[in-house]
């Protein structure tokens, strides 16, 4: 599996191979058709109670990192849904932070990666 992150405000690009918006909330501004979604993954997204506490400071990023995590482990049924989503091509986890490294998509990738199936 190759994991890519993107903003969902960039275009969307054959290279993206599977598009799949992984915020809570719909980004503001962005048509359902524009987004050429493949999946919404709503399920594996920060609660709302950790998005509000996080952010996007960077001093809070490791325990966000953290928190995140923890609530990845005990949603087993949202991880294994969106692992049947990626399958083994290409994927890119889309976000709409302005904060391109710091970000939901960013930990989340790196959670899928350590916690490979």
């Amino acid at each position: 599996m190759k994991l890519r992150t993107k903003r969902i405000y960039l275009d969307p690009d054959e290279s993206d191979g599977r598009r799949i918006l992984i915020d809570r909330l719909w980004p503001r501004g962005v048509s359902k058709e524009a987004a050429k979604l493949d999946f919404w993954a709503k399920s594996v997204a920060p609660s709302n109670e950790l998005r509000r506490w996080y952010q996007h400071d960077p001093a809070k990023w490791e325990e966000f990192r953290e928190r995140f995590f923890a609530e990845l482990d005990s949603n087993a049924e949202g991880v294994s849904e969106l692992r049947s989503k990626l399958g083994s091509a290409t994927s890119t986890l889309l976000f709409a932070s302005k904060e391109e490294r710091l970000n939901n998509a960013s930990a989340l990738r790196e959670y899928l990666e350590s916690h490979e199936s």
